[in-house]
C-alpha cells in the first residue's frame, strides 16, 4: 500500500467514523433520564462548542480585526449555532430519534440552497427540484407512518411539532453554514470564522444549561451522558472529520457522511425501541436519497481536493 493510498484510507476511515458517532446523539440522550432536550443540547453545543472552539484559538486571535469587522454576520451566526441544537435535540424528543434526526440532516442542503436563492442571488437547479422533491416525499411519508402509532412518538400532534422543529435545526445549520462562508469570503481563515462563530453560540448556550442542566448531574449515567455528548460528537467526531476531509475529497465526504441519518434510525429502532413500518422506512430512503441527489458530483465537473482541514472545511460546511 503507497503513503497516498494509505493517507486516503485513513481519510477515509477518519470521515466514517466522524459520521458514525453523529449517528449516536439521538439515541445516547435518551439514557439522560429526567434531562430536558434543551439541557441536552446546551450540554452538547455549550460545552463541546467551547471546547471545540480553543482547537481554533489561535487562529481567532490572529484574525481578530477581520473578525470584528464582520460582528453583525458573527452575531447571526452564533445565534444559529445556539438555537440549533436546541430545536435539534426537541424534534428528536417530539418526532422519535429516526425522525427528527433525519429530518434535521434532510432538510440542511435544501435549505442552503434556499439561502443562497434569496440572498446570494443562486438560480435553483433541477437537480435541485428532484432533491427537494425526495425529501418532501419522504417526510410526508414519516409523518404518514407515525400518524398510524407505528413510531416512538406520543402522539401525531407531537410527531408534527417534531417535524417542524427538525426543519427549523436544518435551516439554522444550513444559515450558521453560509455565515461562516461569507466569514471565509471576507478573508477569514475557516478555521477562525467556524471556531469564532462556534464558541459564541456554545456561550450563549451556558446560560441555558445553568437553568436547564441540573438533572445531567442526577446520576453517574446522567453525567457520562453529558460528558459523552459534549467531547464525542461534537470535538472528538468535528476533529476526525477536518482530520479525515484533508486526505480524502470533499465530495467523498459528502457521501460517507450520509451513514450519519442510517446510524440514527438503525440505533432508535434497535437501541431506543422505535418502530417505523414500511412506508416510515421508504421516507427515509428517500430523504437520505434526496442528499445523494444533492451532494453527489455532477458527471463531467471535476472538483479540486481540498489542500488541508481548512480548505476541506469549508468546501464541505454545509454537508454537516
Amino acid at each position: 500500500m503507497t503513503s497516498r493510498t494509505s493517507a486516503s484510507f485513513v481519510g477515509f476511515a477518519c470521515v466514517l467514523v466522524a459520521s458514525a458517532l453523529w449517528g449516536t446523539t439521538g439515541t445516547t440522550a435518551t439514557f439522560a433520564s429526567g434531562v430536558s432536550p434543551l439541557g441536552i443540547g446546551a450540554v452538547a453545543m455549550g460545552l463541546g462548542g467551547l471546547l471545540l472552539a480553543l482547537t481554533a484559538l489561535r487562529s481567532i486571535v490572529k484574525s481578530r480585526a477581520k473578525l470584528a469587522a464582520q460582528w453583525p454576520m458573527l452575531i447571526l451566526g452564533s445565534l444559529s449555532v445556539a438555537i440549533y441544537p436546541l430545536a435539534f435535540y426537541s424534534s428528536m424528543h417530539l418526532a422519535g430519534v429516526a425522525i427528527g434526526t433525519v429530518i434535521s440532516i434532510g432538510s440542511a442542503p435544501l435549505a442552503a440552497s434556499l439561502i443562497e436563492r434569496f440572498f446570494d442571488g443562486q438560480k435553483l437547479t433541477t437537480r435541485w427540484l428532484l432533491g427537494a422533491a425526495a425529501g418532501l416525499g419522504g417526510a410526508v411519508l414519516l409523518t404518514f407512518s407515525e400518524s398510524h402509532g407505528s413510531g416512538g412518538a406520543a402522539d401525531p400532534t407531537a410527531v408534527l411539532y417534531g417535524i417542524l422543529l427538525g426543519l427549523v435545526s436544518g435551516l439554522l445549520y444550513a444559515l450558521y453554514s453560509w455565515v461562516a462562508r461569507r466569514l471565509m469570503q471576507a478573508g477569514i481563515p475557516p478555521r477562525a470564522a467556524m471556531g469564532s462563530i462556534i464558541g459564541l453560540g456554545g456561550t450563549l448556550l451556558l446560560p441555558v444549561l445553568a437553568f436547564t442542566g441540573a438533572p445531567l448531574l442526577a446520576s453517574t449515567t446522567n453525567i457520562a451522558v453529558g460528558i459523552y455528548m459534549a467531547l464525542v460528537p461534537v470535538l472528538v467526531a468535528y476533529v476526525l472529520f477536518a482530520y479525515g476531509l484533508a486526505r480524502v475529497s470533499a465530495t467523498m465526504a459528502t457521501t460517507l457522511s450520509l451513514l450519519e441519518p442510517v446510524i440514527a434510525a438503525v440505533l432508535a429502532v434497535a437501541i431506543v425501541g422505535e418502530r417505523l413500518p414500511a412506508e416510515g422506512w421508504a421516507g427515509i430512503g428517500l430523504i437520505v436519497g434526496s442528499l445523494f441527489i444533492l451532494t453527489l458530483p455532477i458527471p463531467g465537473r471535476r472538483r479540486a481536493k481540498p489542500r488541508n482541514s481548512d480548505a476541506a472545511i469549508g468546501a464541505a460546511l454545509s454537508t454537516r
